[in-house]
This record gives C-alpha cells, structure tokens and sequence, in this order.
C-alpha cells in the first residue's frame, strides 16, 4: 500500500463544489472517476479544504492510497488525460503514511479577487467578484487588522457549518488596490462554512461607507450571523492552498497567475 499526495487547480464556475454528491457534477467525483481509469480500481480521495460551487482553487491538496503501481506521471499526465476541462493535476508525490492533506495542514489560505468598476465583468466572468460602488481602501484594511488573531467568527459563518467550534485564528488579513482589483488575502488555522465570503461582503459593507472599521469589532463580539453584511459572490473566491511543514516535503502554492492577472 502506497500513500500519495496530489496538487491540482480547477476553476469552480462548473462544478458544484468539491465535495462528492449524488446528484451533482463535483471536482471530488470527477478526480475519483478520472482515478479510477488509470488504477483500474475505486480510489477515494481526502482533501486539504473543501470549496463551495463556484470557487476555485490554486492549489488544492489531495491524498490518497492505492496497492496499484504505478509512475508518478501516470498520476498526473494520465489522470489529466481522463479530466473534464476546468480541471487538472499539477503534481503527484509519494508521502508517509503519517501524511493527512488536512489535519498535517497547519493553516490555509484564500484570495478573493474583487472587480470594482461600474460595469460586471465580461471577459473575467465567473473568476471575479463584482461591485460597482466605489470603495474606500484604508477603511477597509483597518478592518482587516481587527480580523487578526484568535476569535469567535459565529458572525461570518453559515448556518449549515458543521465546524465543531468557530473559534478560528486568523494570521493574515490584508486588502490591496490594483488599478481596478481590490484583492483580498486570508489566512487561519482553519474557515468556517462561507466564512471568507461572509468576511468580504462585510469589508465591501464597510468599503462602500454603510458602517465604519470598528463595526468589525462589534460583529465579532455579538456573534450573530444575522447582523453581518450578506454572503459575497463565490465568483471570486480561490483557495490558494494548504500550508504545511516544510518536512513534509511538498510544493509550495503555485499561484503566480493570480497575481498576474493584477499587473
């Protein structure tokens, strides 16, 4: 028995979400069944971060184990090969048994690309959030600084999470303007159920002048979903990856694009 570990990118707009449904066209069913023509065997596969319909991702994590030999090309070039359009493997890698895409996570990472422009994008539709007020920087990167460290996000998270506990730690929140991209980062040891998306459409709430900064706080303390600003678009939404130990040996995120896409 071998464990191994795969990173893939896929686009969300045609999927519905990661996680395997009945009656619905997911990325996880997909990889399965793109798995199981080259091991000529069911494969399941556990992930590093479960996405919503329509988001995407830069660096998904996945591992898996399998009594099939087989090179590390077949895992990458011939699964592609068996892939719908939207998404592909980036790389395979043998790892020990010890290795877990999730719980050997030690943080992970989103990016919300936000387009702020009177007009909804066209060329970008699907891969951009879309606002067509103008938008105050500085307000909103003082309420990112009061995102920082460890709280009780009850206030961002969806009623149908299913996270044990919403006391989450948050390591980097940060808003930058790009021309006319504000491009938002996150990082935690872990996000509740729609939380990055509840967190922006909260900063854009603030952004636009309906609340100062400091609402930010008062959210956070109340802890009622209900007072918040309403769930953003997933359209811009990108999990940029899993952060793990550098023994564990793994690629760093390779997401460059993303910030290609802003020059």
């Amino acid at each position: 028995m071998v464990r191994i570990a795969l990173g893939l990118e896929y686009c969300g707009s045609d999927f519905r979400g990661w996680q395997s449904q009945t009656n619905g066209r997911t990325v996880q069913d997909a990889l399965e069944s793109a798995l199981l023509a080259i091991a000529g065997e069911r494969i399941g596969v556990l992930c590093a971060g479960r996405t919503d319909a329509g988001v995407h991702a830069a660096q998904q994590v996945v591992h898996f184990e399998t009594t099939v030999e087989r090179p590390l090309t077949a895992w990458v070039r011939g699964v592609n090969s068996h892939l719908p359009a939207g998404v592909a493997v980036r790389w395979a890698l043998p790892v020990s048994d010890e290795f877990h895409a999730r719980f050997s996570a030690r943080g992970r990472r989103y990016r919300y690309l936000l387009l702020n422009r009177p007009q909804r994008p066209g060329l970008w539709q699907g891969r951009l959030g879309w606002f067509h007020l103008p938008l105050d920087l500085p307000a909103m990167q003082d309420a990112c600084g009061r995102l920082l460290g460890e709280h009780d996000f009850s206030a961002f998270r969806a009623a149908e999470c299913q996270a044990k506990s919403p006391i989450k730690t948050m390591s980097h929140a940060s808003v930058r303007q790009c021309g006319s991209m504000f491009v938002f980062d996150f990082e935690a040891s872990a996000f509740l159920h729609h939380m990055v998306r509840n967190l922006v459409g909260t900063l854009v709430h603030i952004g636009k002048g309906a609340q100062p900064a400091s609402w930010v706080d008062e959210l956070l303390q109340m802890r009622d979903r209900k007072l918040a600003a309403p769930t953003f678009s997933p359209d811009g939404l990108y999990f940029r990856g899993p952060v793990y130990e550098p023994h564990w040996g793994l690629p760093d995120p390779d997401d460059d694009f993303l910030d290609g896409l802003l020059t």
